[in-house]
């Protein structure tokens, strides 16, 4: 990680082009090289989303970065309770996420792009609608952490109020467009909050912590025929109000 030269105030984007196109060119990568992430990388990474703001400067994340056998242990023990909530699914209750990710009724027009980007996806991919089988194939690539040779998961404690999760979400996107910045992908994944109590033992987080999500990242797979899926977001003019 480059040090500033100049103090905050002064610094000047020399090419704001490039910090556009790092947030423009990011997407939910869905599968990646088996190329190794340099240690040193990650730590940069991390360094720089470390100045993501945050409520009175409570910098509330907590990161646990899993990688080679640690990684496939906890990719190993996820898949297998995937598969049994998928053939039991009374099971779920042993898999509630800590807190409401989604709303619990959905109203347009949130619905409409939900139902957007499944269809998309499971269109480029040829998955039919009702093909359970694959659905759930697909599904489990999450688990996979879509092949991407580093697996993060994110992690907050329990005694932190909401406005953390903003906080939170500054953090995840500082890091994202950070990793843009060096060539490498990411996809932010909240698949991963039903299965916590298995996480939390595999990377030794307390019973003051609540997942909040996981991460994949590494270098994308650019002939994978799932990273050709993009998509929509509305113009601003949709969600802007100018107030004169």
């Amino acid at each position: 990680m480059k040090e500033l030269t100049t103090t905050q105030v002064s610094t000047v984007i020399s090419d704001p082009g490039s910090v556009d196109a790092a947030i423009l060119s990011r997407f939910s990568t869905r599968a990646y090289l088996n190329k190794p992430v340099e240690k040193a990388v990650l730590e940069d990474l991390l360094q720089v989303a470390a100045r993501s703001p945050s409520g009175t400067n409570t910098q509330p994340w907590k990161v646990y970065v899993l990688q080679g056998a640690a990684k496939d242990r906890l990719v190993s023990e996820v898949c297998e309770a995937h598969n049994a909530l998928a053939a039991n699914p009374a099971l779920a209750a042993e898999h509630a996420e800590e807190y409401d990710y989604y709303p619990s009724k959905w109203v347009s027009p949130y619905i409409d792009r939900r139902r957007e980007c499944g269809f998309g996806l499971y269109g480029v991919l040829g998955i039919g609608k009702g093909d359970k089988e694959k659905m759930h194939l697909q599904s489990q690539q999450n688990f996979r952490f879509f092949g991407a040779p580093v697996g993060l998961i994110f992690t907050l404690d329990k005694v932190m109020g909401r406005g953390s999760l903003l906080d939170y979400g500054m953090f995840l996107q500082s890091l994202m467009v950070a990793a843009r910045a060096r060539g490498l992908h990411t996809c932010p994944q909240a698949a991963w909050n039903n299965f916590s109590k298995i996480i939390y033992k595999h990377v030794g987080a307390g019973e003051n912590e609540m997942m909040v999500c996981g991460m994949s990242l590494g270098y994308a797979d650019e002939e994978a025929l799932v990273n050709t899926f993009k998509t929509t977001r509305v113009d601003a003019s949709t969600f802007t109000h100018w107030i004169e």
